[in-house]
């Protein structure tokens, strides 16, 4: 894992993070509301009141802040179905996920998509996406669209290692770069492909390096530290809003659950995992700067109890929410021409 310092070097030479102790609060309590949701998603699916696919994203929550925190009002997200954490990140609301996590009507597809199929078109969210690199198109559209339309809006397209070397994802690096396109594709490298280790699924070392043959620029970013990952967005987006066309991110990141909850994760050690939480947990991280900068630990109290009632809120609703009618069935499933 690289080291933040060195992440934020240009040119040779170190300067300071580019997050005041505002935004950095911020980002800390988005990062824990990420956390203590999917902990407690966890616990609803193994109480079999979330039925389905649940792939938590607990361990990878520096990601999708620091990235949120480079974007504008506008701009776009698509992702992958380990999604519950950009959903919330991108200002979806706990309730609406959680209740859409157990199949009820309040849930942002009234309970019939599940963890892999929700979308909000106020939060210019497109969805997490069940297959395996389909979000890349769709995130390529996305940019297609803002191009076309002549705005300044980013598309934001995440995806994991796995998909990285599908065949539809260099298409699409392809025509982004062909039509200088304002994408910017985040490989979120977990380093395992449901139980396969990218080493023994890439001939590449370094997927940062995946747009090179279309000359997309790129950056490899720890992304286990909120602050870098934010950096590496803030230059990707002006980038993509100068009209220069796709950038590639690869954040180097870790899930610390299995790949969905039916995996146990035994192909990797229980030490490596440790490793991990102890020496590279991006909340920790974020609090070791926090309190560096004179925060104290009452405020990390407050707003670890804030939290925590957010995310109680949002199971109780979870829970009580009606399941949707009937007649469900027969909606959202044609769109008039």
């Amino acid at each position: 894992m690289a080291n933040a310092a060195e992440t934020r070097k240009r040119g040779g030479k170190a300067r300071e993070p580019s997050v005041d102790k505002q935004h950095l609060l911020r980002a800390y309590r988005d990062m824990l509301l990420i956390r203590r949701f999917e902990e407690k998603a966890g616990q609803l699916y193994g109480m079999g009141l979330i039925g389905g696919f649940c792939h938590l994203y607990i361990g990878q929550e520096a990601v999708v802040v620091g990235m949120q925190m480079a974007l504008s009002d506008g701009d776009e997200v698509v992702t992958s179905y380990r999604d519950h954490g950009h959903m919330l990140a991108t200002g979806m609301e706990p309730r609406g996920v959680m209740a859409e996590l157990t199949g009820r009507a309040g849930g942002y597809s009234h309970g019939k998509g599940g963890s892999m199929h929700m979308f909000s078109k106020e939060k210019n969210f497109f969805g997490g996406h069940g297959i395996v690199g389909a979000q890349v198109s769709i995130g390529t559209g996305l940019g297609f669209s803002n191009w076309y339309r002549g705005n300044d809006r980013v598309a934001v397209t995440y995806f994991g290692e796995g998909a990285s070397n599908q065949g539809q994802t260099f298409e699409s690096f392809n025509l982004a770069a062909l039509m200088k396109l304002p994408v910017i594709y985040v490989i979120e490298n977990n380093r395992y492909g449901m139980g396969t280790s990218v080493e023994r699924a890439s001939a590449s070392r370094d997927l940062s390096k995946n747009g090179v043959p279309w000359g997309i620029p790129s950056m490899q970013v720890d992304g286990m530290d909120v602050v870098a990952v934010k950096e590496a967005g803030d230059q990707a987006v002006a980038h993509c809003r100068a009209g220069k066309g796709p950038f590639l991110i690869e954040a180097k990141t870790y899930r610390y659950r299995g790949h969905s909850m039916s995996d146990p994760a035994r192909y990797r050690t229980r030490e490596e995992i440790q490793t991990m939480r102890t020496q590279h947990d991006p909340i920790d991280g974020a609090r070791h700067r926090l309190e560096a900068m004179g925060i104290e630990e009452a405020a990390f109290k407050q707003m670890d109890d804030e939290v925590k009632a957010i995310v109680q809120d949002a199971a109780d609703f979870a829970q009580s929410s009606p399941e949707p009618d009937e007649a469900e069935l027969w909606t959202d499933v044609l769109v008039e021409g």
